[in-house]
């Protein structure tokens, strides 16, 4: 099936549905974009970061973020989608994701390691948050669509899936802990979500109350 440029609806399993050609390509595009910035927010973030915990997730993070970016890039192929194409919605991405990299350097010019440490992490879960919420639409695609765009999508999510769930919900709970910690009360570092391995809404929930039961 291609995609580049189609305006039209392809119909769906789901009785009464239909998907809409241009619009799955601009959510790949988007998605692809957010990944690239995410290199760059993960790669300054970690100038950022002192906690040596902290740093060692987004290293790794780092190094899933980049797999990332080749897995929509070979599903982009797949889809006969241009990987480089603009659009209006892909430049405010890519607008969005360079405003936080400039909101970490402002931080650390500040000379406040604690405060640039916090940067960094709130920095990182609205990226991780858009993420999510990216890859969660894909799947969605990867369901209703048919043939080889169906199945480049459903590859992508199948590899990207858990780590993105780890993504979003550890770093909310670095987040919330070094944020604990710098108003002076008692943390839980490493975070429960972390020592969980926690993968859900539902994990991320528990595991922040085991957090006020170790305080």
């Amino acid at each position: 099936m291609c995609i580049r440029g189609s305006d039209t609806a392809s119909p769906l399993p789901r009785k009464g549905c239909t998907v809409k050609l241009k619009q799955v390509e601009e959510l790949v595009l988007q998605s692809l974009e957010h990944e690239l910035g995410g290199v760059k927010i993960y790669t300054t973030a970690l100038t950022c970061v002192q906690n040596a915990g902290l740093k060692k997730e987004y290293q790794k993070y780092l190094a899933e973020t980049r797999t990332h970016v080749t897995a929509l890039e070979t599903a982009c192929a797949a889809m006969d989608i241009d990987p480089a194409k603009e659009t209006p919605g892909r430049a405010i991405v890519r607008h969005n994701g360079a405003a936080l990299v400039e909101a970490m350097k402002m931080a650390l010019a500040a000379g406040d390691p604690v405060g640039a440490e916090l940067v960094a992490c709130e920095c990182v879960v609205l990226a991780e948050t858009k993420d999510h919420a990216d890859w969660e639409l894909l799947s969605k695609c990867a369901e209703h669509l048919k043939g080889p765009a169906a199945a480049a999508l459903k590859k992508a999510c199948d590899t990207v899936e858990d780590q993105e769930d780890e993504h979003v919900y550890h770093s909310k709970g670095w987040c919330r802990e070094l944020w604990i910690q710098s108003l002076g009360m008692t943390a839980v570092l490493p975070p429960p979500e972390e020592r969980q391995h926690v993968k859900t809404a539902i994990g991320a929930a528990r595991a922040e109350q085991a957090s006020e039961k170790e305080r």
